[in-house]
């Protein structure tokens, strides 16, 4: 059974960075394109950042601030997050590219002076 468990939420001021993480356990493999997924109250949810194959997508909101990587031999996904805005603030949530896995808690990021 799969498992996605995100880390490294929390509250950080505007300008200000944060790293988050996601240990997939169960049928996801190296191979598997990953991805970033944001929900703020009210939203759909949406499509942050994607990885596959080394190569890596952002949508236009974080292009430029923000950073996904993976270490695949940790069965874990990253998301560099810098230069924050009170817009960035969401509950975070890591899944494959395609074929959503279930999905796990997220971690809430909440950008405010």
């Amino acid at each position: 059974q799969v498992q996605l468990v995100e880390s490294g939420g929390g509250l950080v001021q505007p300008g200000g960075s944060l790293r988050l993480s996601c240990v997939a356990s169960g049928s996801i493999f190296s191979s598997d394109a990953m991805a970033w997924y944001r929900q703020a109250p009210g939203n759909e949810r949406e499509l942050v950042a994607s990885i596959s194959a080394g190569i890596t997508n952002y949508a236009d909101s974080v292009k430029g601030r923000f950073t996904i990587s993976r270490n695949n031999a940790k069965n874990t996904v990253y998301l560099q997050m810098n230069s924050l805005k009170s817009e960035d603030t969401a509950v975070y949530y890591c899944n494959t590219r395609f074929y959503w896995r279930p999905w796990g808690q997220g971690t809430q990021v909440t950008v405010s002076s």
